[in-house]
């Protein structure tokens, strides 16, 4: 879609969508083990990008969002915090998400979400503030 410019940090807002992203394709292998091929070539991993304006105009929204494994609630409250991590030893560190949080938040003044529902993967909103 048509959006309008924003002021950012461009090389850390590649941090916060590569981080996502990373994150997205963790989450969709891992929610492949113990899956047959048929089961998985009929519901394939997908990772969907959207971007719009927000309602009330003040805002450039991208959504981030896989059909994965999904989180519970308890995760969910924690994913931000810096070094919790459900990933195994090796695999992540556990700062992505707040890193990622603290550049949307701090560095651009706009705002980091998640939603999740467990079984069918997650949803992440970045909105940064139209200058």
């Amino acid at each position: 879609g048509e959006l309008p410019l924003v002021k950012c940090f461009l090389g850390q807002l590649n941090q916060v969508f590569m981080n996502l992203l990373a994150n997205s394709i963790d989450a969709l292998e891992e929610s492949n083990q113990g899956r047959e091929f048929a089961d998985i070539k009929a519901n394939p991993n997908r990772i969907t990008i959207k971007t719009q304006v927000s309602e009330d105009n003040q805002s450039v929204v991208i959504w981030i969002k896989d059909n994965g494994k999904g989180m519970s609630e308890s995760v969910q409250c924690q994913i931000f915090d810096p070094l919790f991590t459900t990933k195994s030893i090796g695999k992540g560190t556990g700062l992505g998400l707040s890193i990622s949080r603290q550049i949307v938040e701090e560095m651009h003044r706009g705002s980091l979400t998640c939603t999740s529902i467990l079984g069918q993967g997650s949803e992440f909103a970045i909105a940064l503030p139209i200058e």
